[in-house]
């Protein structure tokens, strides 16, 4: 008997070590899936293996089934943190394609205003130049009454240096082109006199005028006016004589009728 039960009993030490075993390998599955926390839970039905094995083997479905929740729980994180992630890249990817699109929107607008203000630049240096080198007649809608190398005893050179325009007394003269007074005062023969250098380096003179409104130094626009007609000097009667010159004295006179027409002047 006494063989007997000491064979019993070393059966079932030999059970309770499989079943321990058991027990312990599910609790360890447990311990790897949720860092330690199932193996605290696994403990008691390790304890309670040499009482009840079927107390045990639920214990250990238990441990199994929360291991498994638990997993799904970090799954379920996992997934979380990866769409959060997945959003925010999509939100960074946006918000940098709205900076680019914002950059480029600013680029074209930058470059209008460029564009606009260099073509305003271009048309006011054009208006400006077409002014500087604008020409107009001397006298508003009058015409030529004396020409240009006509011969006679009135003029001491035997021929006519420039072109006389028919115009009643005190009326209005315009200087022809945009330049600067060189003359303005008496002009012996020529009486009251103007002569203006212009900008392409001609000058023109303006003679036996009643009355003079600009002066030496002064600048003058295509048009303006630079006194009034008369009969002052050398003259038969009132009338603007008028002379193209290539520099500001008697004698450079060049044909004045073609000097106007060159400019765009029709008479």
């Amino acid at each position: 008997m006494a063989f007997g039960s000491s064979h019993a009993s070393g059966n079932k030490h030999r059970g309770s070590s499989r079943l321990s075993r058991k027990t312990a390998g599910v609790a360890g599955i447990a311990a790897l899936a949720v860092t330690g926390v199932v193996g605290t839970l696994a403990a008691p039905a390790f304890a309670a293996d040499n009482h009840d094995t079927s107390a045990q083997d639920t214990g250990n479905m238990k441990a199994v089934v929360m291991a498994d929740s638990i997993s799904g729980d970090i799954e379920t994180q996992a997934d979380a943190q990866r769409n959060a992630a997945d959003a925010a890249a999509l939100k960074a990817q946006a918000e940098a394609e709205a900076k680019t699109k914002a950059a480029e929107a600013k680029r074209i607008a930058e470059a209008k205003v460029k564009a606009e203000r260099d073509a305003k630049e271009r048309a006011d240096r054009e208006e400006e130049r077409k002014r500087l080198n604008a020409f107009v007649a001397p006298i508003t809608g009058s015409y030529v009454s004396t020409q240009y190398g006509a011969g006679g005893g009135m003029w001491s050179s035997g021929s006519h240096t420039g072109i006389d325009f028919h115009a009643d007394e005190g009326t209005v003269v315009h200087a022809v082109g945009a330049g600067v007074i060189v003359e303005s005062g008496n002009g012996g023969a020529y009486g009251n006199n103007v002569v203006i250098k212009h900008n392409d380096g001609t000058y023109t003179q303006y003679g036996h005028m009643s009355r003079l409104d600009v002066s030496v130094g002064e600048q003058v626009a295509a048009g303006q006016q630079i006194g009034l007609s008369g009969s002052t000097g050398n003259s038969s009667g009132p009338h603007l004589h008028f002379e193209a010159r290539t520099g500001p004295s008697y004698g450079s006179d060049i044909n004045p009728l073609a000097y106007l027409r060159s400019k765009g002047v029709s008479i």
